[in-house]
C-alpha cells in the first residue's frame, strides 16, 4: 500500500517526491508580501519527520548552507519518513542583515505565537502550525550573534534521555545542557513533545567551512540514528562526545581595548589569563582571570568593550583535557585531505 501524501500549507506532497513551497508569512502591508522558503523531502517508505531549520534569526546564514547541501545528499533517494528544511526562517532578518524583525522582537523568543499578535508572534505561529506541529524531530541551525563567534557544538535538554541520545549523535565532541528560553522554538516543540537539537557554530554574516561541514555530518548522523537513511558500511573512528552541564560568560571587569590570543576549543585553567583590558594608552591597565577550568566555546571578536560586556563563553566539564583532544580530533578530521563530504 503507497504511503500516504503528506500536506503542508494546502501543498500535497506524493510519496517518493520531492517539492519546494512559499509559506506565506505576515506581510507589513498588502503591498510587500513575503514567503518563508520550504523544501519537503517525502520518502517512499514510512519513518519519522524531521524538520531542519536556518536562520530564524535573520543573520546567521551558516545553516542556510548547510540546508542547502543536505538537499543534495545522494541518500535522500532512500528516505524513510519526511524530511522538511527550512532553510530561512526569518526572511525579514535575512533580507536586512539583522537579528531581528522589523518590529525588533526576536522571532526565537515569540513561540507559540498568536495569530492576531506583534509581527513576530504571527511568524511563529506559521512556523509552529505548519512546520513544529507537523514534526517527530528538530534540528534548529544557529551561530554566534553579531561579532560573537562560536565552536561547533550541540545545546540540548539532556535530562531528555531521546534529546541525549540524539546530541551524542550528532557528533559534535562538545554537548551542552542548555536551559530552555521561554518562548523559545525549542521550548515549544518540547512542550509539544518534539525532540530536538539546536546546533551552534561560526559567526553572523559569515561561512564558516569547518561549521558546515560539522553540521552537515551531524544532521546525517541524526537520521540515520532515526533510520531515516541507510547507515554508512564503512566505519570511521568516533570521536568521543563529552557533555557540559553548564557554561557561563566571562564578561568585562573594565571598559577599554581587549588584547587576548585565546582561541575557540581550547583548554584554560582556573587562575589563568584570558587577556587585558586597556585604555589606547596602554595605561590602567586590568588583567582577565579564568573563573573556573572549562573549554572556550564561545568569544566576542570585538576589541573594543565596555564594562559588564561578555568576552569568553567557557564550558565546564569533568575531563576538559579529553575534551580538546575529542577537538583537535575533530577538527584535524574535518579539515584534512583526505575528508569526503557525508
Amino acid at each position: 500500500m503507497a504511503r500516504a501524501p503528506f500536506t503542508i500549507a494546502d501543498t500535497s506532497v506524493d510519496a517518493g517526491e520531492r517539492t519546494t513551497l512559499s509559506l506565506p508569512v505576515p506581510g507589513q502591508s498588502v503591498y510587500t508580501p513575503l514567503a518563508m522558503p520550504v523544501h519537503v523531502v517525502h520518502g517512499k517508505r514510512e519513518g519519522p519527520v524531521l524538520f531542519v531549520s536556518a536562520a530564524i534569526h535573520g543573520d546567521e546564514i551558516n545553516g542556510i548552507e548547510i540546508i542547502r547541501q543536505l538537499l543534495k545528499a545522494r541518500g535522500l533517494t532512500r528516505l524513510k519518513g519526511t524530511l522538511i528544511c527550512v532553510p530561512i526562517v526569518n526572511v525579514y532578518g535575512f533580507l536586512n542583515h539583522t537579528r531581528y524583525l522589523p518590529d525588533r522582537r526576536d522571532l526565537n523568543r515569540s513561540f507559540p505565537g498568536a495569530k492576531h499578535g506583534s509581527l513576530a508572534a504571527r511568524m511563529a505561529r506559521v512556523f509552529a502550525k505548519e512546520i513544529i506541529d507537523q514534526s517527530d524531530y528538530g534540528i534548529d541551525l544557529h551561530t554566534g550573534a553579531n561579532n560573537r563567534t562560536n565552536l561547533p557544538h550541540v545545546r540540548a535538554n539532556l535530562d531528555d534521555q531521546t534529546c541525549e541520545d540524539l546530541a551524542v549523535t550528532f557528533g559534535t565532541p562538545v554537548v551542552i545542557n542548555a536551559n530552555l528560553r521561554d518562548g523559545s522554538l525549542r521550548q515549544y516543540a518540547l512542550e509539544r513533545g518534539t525532540p530536538m537539537l539546536l546546533y551552534e557554530a561560526g559567526e553572523a554574516l559569515r561561512f564558516d567551512s569547518l561549521a558546515i561541514r560539522a553540521g552537515l555530518r551531524g544532521i546525517l548522523n541524526v537520521m540515520r540514528k532515526l533510520e531515516m537513511l541507510s547507515s554508512r558500511k564503512t566505519s570511521t573512528a568516533k570521536i568521543p562526545v563529552v557533555e557540559a552541564r553548564s557554561s557561563s560568560w566571562v564578561r568585562a571587569p573594565q571598559t577599554g581595548l581587549f588584547r587576548t590570543d585565546i582561541r575557540l576549543g581550547v583548554r584554560i585553567e582556573k587562575g589563568s589569563s584570558l587577556g587585558h583590558i586597556s585604555d589606547a594608552l596602554g595605561e590602567n591597565e586590568t588583567e582577565v582571570p579564568v573563573p573556573f577550568t572549562g573549554i572556550v566555546v564561545g568569544r566576542s571578536k570585538l576589541p573594543v568593550v565596555n564594562e559588564g560586556d561578555a568576552l569568553f563563553h567557557i564550558a565546564r566539564f569533568e575531563d576538559s583535557q579529553e575534551v580538546e583532544n575529542a577537538i583537535g580530533a575533530q577538527i584535524e578530521g574535518l579539515t584534512s585531505d583526505d575528508y569526503q563530504e557525508p
